[in-house]
């Protein structure tokens, strides 16, 4: 079997059984597979669902939504209903997309969420006194990790089930077999990632080693199936968080548990370091692929435009990783002309080199919650400025700034900073790289108040520096420094640093135009 390069993650639920209304029909459902075609997507991960409520004709699990008399959520109620019309009809949806992948020269891994979310788990806590459901879901409440105590119910794993009991550990592999004795599928994905909560955490270094024996468990399981069948293991892409909760990929990599490790963020992070990964997989038969999301979640856009999604895949792949893993981008659904456009780049960096490109250093709001999928990480923004105290924020630019503009292809490089809460009587100091920014390439916009942002009202200003040549970012490791030199003595409330942003503009060739309207050229 070829070793494919990106993978694309497909939830199974809110870009295809939600979407269409009752009946579904089987070439609906085969849309998740024909959307792809033509692009650089090598491999499908689509989601079975977790072991409780599954998106195929299961003989070990339950249905998605089976038993359920009234409805509490619509959208769970027309999920099913398509589920179960498909199967009605004779069309297995694991089974039609397997055959549709194959038939289109596309690889289909079956990926299983081994834990779900405390809002989309069908307990009865939902308070439906119609809810029904088998043994199995009565018996789960037992199995939390919330119920042993020690833990706030507000903590994010409360709900989470405890994988120190083996029927938690036992259904799931279950479900593992099905799908490897039932289905044509090129491999699985355990999807680690996903509230990533999975002992009691007074039982964290116990866990640990009951994970990598479950894993090795899963792992023995593919292979017996068929030797060329692949496991795919996703993890947060912070190794401490990963520990925090007793998962140790490193390991599983030198132990030759995993075929692919997908280290994934929150958000669009151009400067996530994948080294210990990239490392890790050397001499073994392990490859790594680090998640691409597309969200960012700022005051101005919710998805990454492409100019930031180019900046996080050709830092992922400056790092020597094996190809990229497409995470979440079906939040894009109906996709139109601009997924197509990011997706047809992130394969090839050497197309993406000379092209426009955006630096975000991720900041507070960036969806998902930490805590959901990093538990432990943080980000560098925001930091609270103190008169006088310099902060600094690195970031990481894999543009060959030199090579390009030797050749005159390099059109400007903006450098853009956020600060809440100042005003116009505050006096700064920036320092990039070791150099003082001039005051003439400074410009100052004005977002003392927005009365309907993204997220809140913004109350602050955008620092934004044209550099010049000399003030150029380096390929690797830049930084920015920023100091409060003084403060308007009547504004109360601290100052916050809270985005950072490298925006870098080309030209398609030596003195060439900007697009089919140039803006230096004015109106044509």
């Amino acid at each position: 079997m070829t070793e494919p390069r990106i993978f694309f993650d497909h939830d199974a639920r809110h870009p295809l059984i939600y979407m269409y209304e009752p009946p579904m029909q089987k070439q609906e459902l085969e849309a998740a597979v024909d959307e792809l075609l033509g692009t650089p997507v090598e491999a499908l991960s689509l989601t079975l669902g977790d072991a409780q409520s599954l998106l195929y004709d299961s003989q070990v699990g339950q249905l998605w939504g089976r038993g359920i008399k009234k409805w509490p959520h619509l959208i769970w109620k027309r999920g099913h209903q398509n589920l179960t019309h498909l199967i009605k009809a004779g069309h297995d949806p694991l089974q039609v997309l397997c055959d549709k992948a194959h038939a289109n020269g596309l690889l289909l891994y079956a990926m299983l969420l081994p834990q779900q979310g405390p809002r989309e788990r069908m307990l009865k806590s939902w308070g439906n006194p119609h809810f029904s459901v088998d043994d199995w879901l009565c018996d789960l409440q037992p199995l939390e990790i919330g119920e042993k105590g020690g833990v706030d119910a507000e903590w994010p794993g409360y709900r989470a089930l405890d994988y120190a009991y083996a029927a938690v550990r036992e259904r799931n592999l279950q479900v593992v077999e099905e799908v490897l004795a039932r289905y044509p599928v090129d491999g699985v994905e355990l999807q680690l990632n996903y509230w990533p909560y999975y002992f009691h955490p007074d039982e964290i270094d116990a866990g640990t080693h009951i994970m990598t024996e479950w894993i090795a468990q899963v792992h023995a399981a593919v292979k017996k199936s068929d030797p060329e069948r692949e496991l795919v293991l996703r993890v947060p892409a912070d190794l401490d968080g990963c520990r925090a909760v007793g998962l140790e990929p490193l390991q599983w990599m030198e132990q030759g548990l995993a075929d692919v490790i997908v280290p994934e963020c929150s958000a669009v992070d151009p400067s996530a370091d994948f080294s210990l990964f990239v490392k890790a997989a050397k001499g073994t038969a392990c490859r790594v692929l680090p998640a691409l999301q597309h969200r960012v979640d700022s005051d101005r856009v919710g998805a990454g435009t492409i100019e930031m999604v180019r900046a996080g895949a050709c830092n992922y792949w400056q790092q020597g990783v094996d190809g990229l893993y497409i995470a979440q981008w079906f939040d894009h659904w109906p996709y139109a002309a601009d997924f197509y456009e990011k997706l047809r780049e992130v394969a090839y960096p050497e197309v993406m080199a000379a092209k426009d490109k955006i630096y975000r250093v991720p900041t507070e709001g960036s969806a998902p919650a930490k805590a959901v999928v990093a538990p432990n990480a943080a980000n560098q923004l925001p930091l609270a400025l103190a008169k006088g105290r310099a902060v600094q924020v690195g970031f990481t630019v894999s543009d060959d700034l030199k090579k390009w503009g030797k050749v005159k292809r390099v059109h400007e490089v903006i450098l853009r900073v956020r600060l809440q809460e100042t005003t116009e009587r505050d006096r700064w100091r920036f320092v990039f790289n070791g150099r003082d920014l001039p005051e003439e390439s400074l410009r100052r916009i004005n977002q003392m108040y927005v009365m309907d942002a993204p997220r809140y009202r913004v109350f602050g200003y955008w620092f934004v520096f044209r550099l010049d040549e000399s003030l150029w970012p380096v390929r690797g490791r830049n930084m920015i420094e920023v100091q409060l030199i003084k403060r308007d003595g009547q504004a109360l409330p601290a100052v916050r640093l809270s985005d950072v942003e490298l925006e870098i503009r080309y030209l398609l060739g030596k003195n060439f135009h900007r697009g089919l309207i140039d803006p230096d050229l004015a109106p044509g």
